[in-house]
């Protein structure tokens, strides 16, 4: 139960008070303490929702207990209350971090008042910084998911030119075969980017069907359409000053590639079914598995939004050309295999690990990372050389 301190030498008014509060206040305890020193022990001892404390009290001063009690817990709220009050005085308490001050004698519908709000605005607090921890974790949690793993030379130059290129708003085409990383490359060029404290906005453009994608990512008015019964904010809307990234993007269709360029060159959209345009400040990333530069030939992709999307490209490698990564990869995915199922982490023998080795991985990293759950699921502890034999057919 949350707790209110009431700090009084006077115990006729800091008994009216107490009932007031039991009365007002369902849900806390009263606590009474008849000094201002006393009131300090019971701060160092406890967690107040609220101090209500008068100021010319034996022993430690109200002024005094203020000080000394924001000093140890910062986040104290205090209502000082006094019958020798006058400007000065209140404005002096409201400067050294009181919430409010009262004269006595009280008028009981401002103190009831004040209370009810000084603990309204306590729980608003409460309630933010439990989000802020929230979002503190869910973000460690997202940084650990997409936390590039290994020490092959041709993760460190991406990891190299992410930290050149995160910092600017440069346009990046990262490019590369299915499962091989491009949706980490993206992440980690935002997590280390100016943008990082905006949403990062994701699409996956061979998803959606084509006569959806302009609503997707413009958004729509409600009737422009058969179903579009309401309106609805497009993803490029979505990510303003943040970061939209573009998965899949060659397989856009090129009425959808048309209004990307011009939401790129004039860092505007319009809506499906709206003249309205709508001004948004966005960093575009952009991955394809495609080659770019055929599609362009065979007519299939816009020569002039290419040029928009790749003013930096990075080429994320296939799996077999970092091959001295997948002891590592392999430790860390039996590690979060081992997170996700609550259980032991199983470690995997060196002849394991050089039988992994040896595949050839047209699946990347995502293949061998449904692989090393299979050998957990269904290998020795620790998983070895016959397991991998049995249970990986190549």
């Amino acid at each position: 139960m949350q707790k209110i301190l009431i700090v009084e030498d006077e115990k006729a008014i800091s008994g009216v008070l107490a009932n007031i509060l039991e009365d007002e206040c369902n849900g806390y305890e009263i606590v009474v303490a008849d000094d201002g020193l006393e009131g300090y022990k019971q701060i160092e001892k406890n967690d107040f929702a609220l101090v209500i404390s008068d100021i010319k009290m034996p022993k430690l001063s109200g002024t005094e207990l203020l000080e000394k009690a924001l000093a140890l817990k910062p986040d104290l709220t205090f209502i000082m209350i006094s019958g020798h009050g006058d400007i000065d005085m209140a404005v002096s308490c409201l400067k050294n971090g009181a919430y409010d001050f009262i004269e006595k004698p009280f008028d009981m519908n401002r103190l009831i008042t004040s209370v009810r709000n000084a603990l309204d605005r306590k729980n608003l607090e409460q309630q933010k910084n439990l989000l802020l921890n929230e979002n503190k974790q869910l973000k460690r949690r997202i940084s650990k998911k997409y936390r590039m793993i290994g020490k092959s030379p041709a993760l460190g130059m991406i990891q190299d030119m992410i930290v050149k290129v995160a910092p600017s708003d440069a346009r990046v085409l990262i490019t590369g075969p299915n499962g091989a990383g491009k949706e980490l490359v993206a992440h980690a060029i935002h997590e280390q980017s100016e943008r990082a404290k905006g949403p990062m906005i994701e699409v996956n453009c061979a998803a959606i069907p084509s006569e959806l994608i302009e609503s997707e990512l413009f958004g729509h008015v409600k009737g422009s359409f058969t179903g579009a019964i309401k309106d609805k904010q497009g993803k490029f809307e979505l990510a303003n000053n943040g970061t939209i990234f573009l998965d899949e993007i060659g397989d856009m269709s090129l009425v959808a590639q048309a209004k990307v360029l011009r939401a790129l060159q004039e860092s505007k959209i319009s809506p499906v079914g709206s003249d309205k345009e709508i001004k948004v400040d966005v960093r575009v990333v952009a991955a394809t598995n495609k080659n770019l530069q055929r599609e362009i030939a065979d007519g299939k992709f816009r020569e002039d939004l290419f040029h928009r999307l790749s003013v930096i490209e990075i080429k994320v490698p296939k799996l077999d050309d970092r091959k001295e990564d997948i002891p590592l990869l392999v430790e860390h995915f039996a590690k979060m295999v081992a997170d996700e199922q609550g259980s032991a982490v199983k470690e995997f023998s060196p002849a394991a690990i050089e039988a992994l080795q040896k595949f050839e991985w047209t699946g990347n990293i995502r293949e061998l990372r449904n692989v090393v759950e299979r050998l957990i699921i269904l290998g020795d502890n620790p998983v070895n050389e016959e397991d991998v034999a049995n249970f990986v057919k190549k």
